[in-house]
């Protein structure tokens, strides 16, 4: 295997396994790994965990709603870990609520309906995107408007230190960590296209083009090359692109024209021929792939209980559920005693004896598929 100045290992995709679509939905279906009580079963000891990202008054509350009137209560991380670790179930009407990224509609939208059905929630949080603000933005309860969920596309999308720290302290939200960057890296040493006008790419999903200072692909360096992308928290490791490459594509569409650069037909032609007699770059080290992942799970644990103060953390939830098996030991190591992933095998509800760092959840688009006694569409439906 080449590392250091090599150019040779190429990754050609990531596992099966590390990928979601309706191919792996149905396969999971077959499986039986969906649980009984989407199919009007029981809940039959499972304890159901929903996770959900952006929210929005009218699409939150019908289903926190739901819950309050159905008898249904919220559980923490610690109840989690107590059930797969020891067996110990919380009880009947037991679910768990979890909010990925604590994007700014956690506290705009969120927080005040959890707070209002008498209901609390886990927020798996990116110390590392996390910006510090002097005060707090309004929630839907002082600016009705603030229900929308738009906070989520303002220049600050995510929720702010003391918007998080307000959260904490009222007991509504936990706090766990959903890794320090929440990370793409580029694994694959062949370019598979460029930062162009058409380049939509998420803003969680650009890939890390620098790891200090950490910054990410900006949409707006136009020309910068792009590679195979898979999760940081993968066993890929990272391809390190030369920044004298990066520099001379970018210099190259601003010489030539800039955002026009890209009506030419033969744009692409150009780059290339422009780019081909530069190092592309390397692959990191198997020492520098640990480091690199250590970092994202020991930093993101000690800046949430530094921030938040009384607070501990021991929960991970691995972006886009993917953790290769770098990952689960230096989570085990760096003292998570939980992770949820959504690579196969597995069930996607928790119950008793589940690989504690090996844990599925459902997406909230289910939540309203739970049993509740005297369901109103008239079926019997037993909850467990």
């Amino acid at each position: 295997m080449h590392f250091a100045g090599s150019v040779t290992r190429r990754a050609r995709g990531g596992p099966f396994n590390e990928r979601g679509g309706p191919i792996r939905g149905l396969l999971d279906l077959a499986a039986g790994r969906y649980p009984s009580f989407l199919f009007r079963g029981g809940l039959d000891g499972f304890l159901p965990v929903f996770h959900f990202h952006e929210v929005t008054a009218s699409w939150l509350e019908p289903r926190l709603r739901f819950l309050a009137e159905n008898g249904y209560q919220t559980v923490g991380s610690d109840a989690i870990a107590r059930l797969v670790r020891d067996g110990i179930h919380p009880g009947p009407f037991r679910i768990a609520l979890c909010f990925d990224d604590a994007w700014a509609s956690l506290w705009t939208v969120a927080g005040p309906l959890l707070k209002r059905y008498g209901l609390m929630a886990i927020a798996y949080v990116i110390p590392g995107r996390v910006a510090d603000a002097s005060s707090c933005r309004p929630t839907l309860d002082e600016d009705p408007s603030a229900a929308d969920g738009s906070a989520d596309r303002s220049s600050t999308p995510l929720a702010t230190w003391p918007e998080l720290k307000a959260l904490h302290d009222a007991g509504t939200v936990e706090m766990q960590s959903h890794t320090d960057s929440h990370a793409m890296i580029f694994c694959d040493d062949a370019v598979s296209g460029f930062v162009d006008r058409s380049y939509t790419a998420a803003w969680l999903a650009r890939p890390l083009v620098s790891a200090e200072p950490v910054r990410f692909q900006d949409r707006n360096e136009l020309g910068a090359p792009l590679f195979l992308q898979r999760s940081r928290l993968s066993d890929a490791p990272r391809f390190i692109v030369d920044e004298r490459y990066r520099e001379r594509a970018l210099a190259h569409v601003a010489d030539h024209g800039g955002p026009a650069f890209f009506d030419q037909g033969d744009w692409r032609a150009s780059l290339a021929r422009a780019l081909e007699p530069m190092p592309k770059g390397r692959f990191e080290s198997p020492d520098e792939q640990r480091r690199a992942i250590v970092d994202e799970l020991a930093r993101s644990r000690a800046t949430l209980e530094d921030r938040l103060g009384s607070h501990t953390v021991r929960h991970v939830c691995f972006p886009w559920g993917v953790a290769g098996d770098l990952a689960l030991e230096t989570a085990r190591a760096t003292g998570y005693l939980t992770a949820f992933s959504n690579q196969m095998p597995g069930s996607y509800a928790v119950r008793a004896g589940d690989p504690p760092y090996r844990l599925k959840r459902l997406n909230s688009k289910h939540l309203l598929r739970l049993p509740r006694p005297g369901r109103r569409d008239g079926v019997q439906n037993r909850a467990s």
